[in-house]
């Protein structure tokens, strides 16, 4: 009875051992949609502020830099034609090329005088 009980608690380690990398590539795949997530939100704020920042007479890129957080700033392109502010933000990856595979953007515009 001991020895079954042994062998048992041995096969589900293995079990567990076996599943471990499917479970954090589970994890590591949900991390990187909550980012991707994320950078869209900020983009479209940072849009939003920029649009602001033109029907007010300022400059939209420095609004939109203002707009984003220290981490995601270096990963942010702006656009500004009339009264349209595009940003487009690389969310957080570790790998650079799924970063720019799943980059976001939004747009916000304004009626410029």
């Amino acid at each position: 009875m001991n020895g079954q009980l042994l062998s048992e608690r041995g096969q589900a380690l293995v079990e567990v051992v076996a599943a471990l990398p499917a479970l954090l590539l589970v994890g590591l795949v949900l991390m990187q949609l909550v980012a991707v997530g994320y950078s869209a939100v900020l983009a479209g704020g940072a849009a939003e502020a920029g649009a602001l920042a033109l029907a007010g007479g300022g400059d939209a890129r420095t609004a939109v830099k203002h707009a984003l957080p220290g981490w995601s700033q270096a990963r942010a392109r702006v656009d500004v034609s009339g009264g349209t502010v595009r940003v487009r933000l690389r969310p957080p990856s570790p790998l650079k090329l799924v970063a720019r595979k799943l980059e976001v953007s939004a747009e916000a515009a304004v009626e410029l005088p």
